[in-house]
Formats: structure tokens, sequence, C-alpha cells
């Protein structure tokens, strides 16, 4: 006597799926959904905030006025005023580019400038327009000069090149390999670099980046944005601003 055909058993030319198959089918395809949500929520939390940066008129049309520095980039040294303490603003251009050629001939002296800030948690930066610009001025009466740097040692530190006006908010998120090119583009054409910690220095993740000798940022360092590196150098601190005046890379060949 012919045995009934196993009801788990699938024909291709049947219009039914047994039901032990289609039970599995969707099971599956509820786990393989939760699946995928679990994933989509993991990948999410783990990517990096990119915070509350953006543009913030501060000025509101005025202007600012300080003793300004030209290394290791543009630095506006603001005195303490209206229940603030003094303050050390990097300066940057509109676009990709930086304002050294306009700070260049004033550098030591006083100047008042105009602009909007990108802010991003405690780093400032000021975008350089409007009128007046970027010029000379008169110091007020009886404001001191400011104070000379003072050296916090050599540092070991972990974290990411960026250039500090798109970490800033000018850009979202500003870090990161998908943001390598336009880091490169804008530090090469002056923007000020910013190192942003994994640790805090001080209080502070963020350090505006220089060379052992005071200058710009080493070169060979534009490899390195946007990734993860470790980096040696001293750190000082002008005013509210930290900077770490990192080693340069020994070449190929030559010994450290």
């Amino acid at each position: 006597m012919p045995q009934p055909p196993d009801p788990g058993f699938f024909i291709g030319y049947a219009k039914k799926v047994p039901p032990v198959i289609a039970q599995c089918a969707i099971l599956f395809g509820v786990f393989l959904f939760l699946g995928f949500v679990s994933a989509s929520l993991a990948f999410s939390l783990s990517t990096q905030n990119p915070g509350s940066g953006g543009y913030v008129d501060e000025l509101r049309g005025g202007q600012l006025a300080g003793v300004l520095e030209t290394l290791p980039y543009p630095i506006l040294r603001v005195p303490a005023q209206d229940g603030r303490g003094p303050r050390a603003i990097m300066l940057s251009g509109q676009g990709k580019a930086g304002v050294a050629n306009q700070a260049d001939p004033l550098n030591g002296q006083w100047a008042a400038v105009s602009g909007i800030f990108v802010k991003r948690g405690a780093l400032d930066m000021l975008l350089v327009g409007g009128r007046p610009g970027l010029m000379g001025t008169e110091p007020p009466a009886g404001v001191s000069q400011p104070q000379a740097p003072v050296s916090l040692g050599r540092w070991r530190l972990t974290g990411e090149i960026c250039d500090g006006k798109c970490y800033a908010g000018a850009m979202r998120p500003g870090t990161g390999l998908s943001h390598k090119a336009c880091a490169n583009l804008c530090i090469t054409g002056g923007v000020p670099p910013v190192f942003v910690t994994t640790s805090p220095v001080e209080g502070q993740n963020f350090l505006l980046m220089a060379g052992t000798d005071g200058g710009p940022l080493p070169r060979e360092l534009l490899d390195q944005t946007a990734v993860l590196i470790e980096l040696e150098g001293e750190v000082e601190q002008r005013d509210d601003l930290l900077i770490f005046k990192v080693d340069t890379p020994a070449k190929p060949g030559m010994g450290s």
C-alpha cells in the first residue's frame, strides 16, 4: 500500500508550500529582518556624533580687537573683557583659504577683525569677512600686551588631524576618511589645522597644530589627515588655546 507523501516534502509544481517549510521560511525571514535592524542600530550608535558645530554670528556686525600673531597660523589675542578671560582666536578666510597674506604685515600689532564664527564645543574659529575684515588699529588705553606662551611639556597624543574650519562646523562631520581630500585642500590653502585628541589635554580635546619650530604644520603630515594616529611633541598654551608642536616625521633612510 503506497505511503502518503511526507508533509514536509517540497514539490516544485505544487501550488502550496508544505507547512513545515513555510514555517521555517517565515522564521528565517523574521530573524533576518531583526538581524538587519540590530546591525543598523549598532552601526548608528557607533558612528561619531558630528556635534553641534555650526556658524555663530557672535559679533553681530561688530568687530574684535587684539594683538595679531601669525605663527603657526594667524591668531588674534583678545584681552579679557565683558567678564571673559583672554582669548586666542584662530583666524581663517572664506572658502578654502587662510588669511596669512592679510595678516603677515600686521604681525605683533593691534588689529580689528570682523566676520562670523564657526564653533564646536570649546573650539572657536573666526572666518574673516565683511568690513573692516582685517586691518590695523590703535590699542585701547590701559590694555597690556598678551602674556608669553606657557610650555606644558612634551606629550604623546593619539587623535586625528582635521582642518579647524570644517571640524568646527563649516562641514559636518568634518572628520574621517570622507573628509580627507577636503581637509588637505583647506590646510594647504592656509586654514589652521587642529589635532582632535581621544583623551583631553588640560581639559581640551583639540589643539592647534604647528611644526617643532613653531611654524605651520609640516607638509609630510598631510598624508596622515583623517586617520587615527599617534604623534609626539611639545604643547604650549596661549591664553585659552593649546598649540601642539609636533615632531617632524623622519624621512625614509634617515635616522630619528
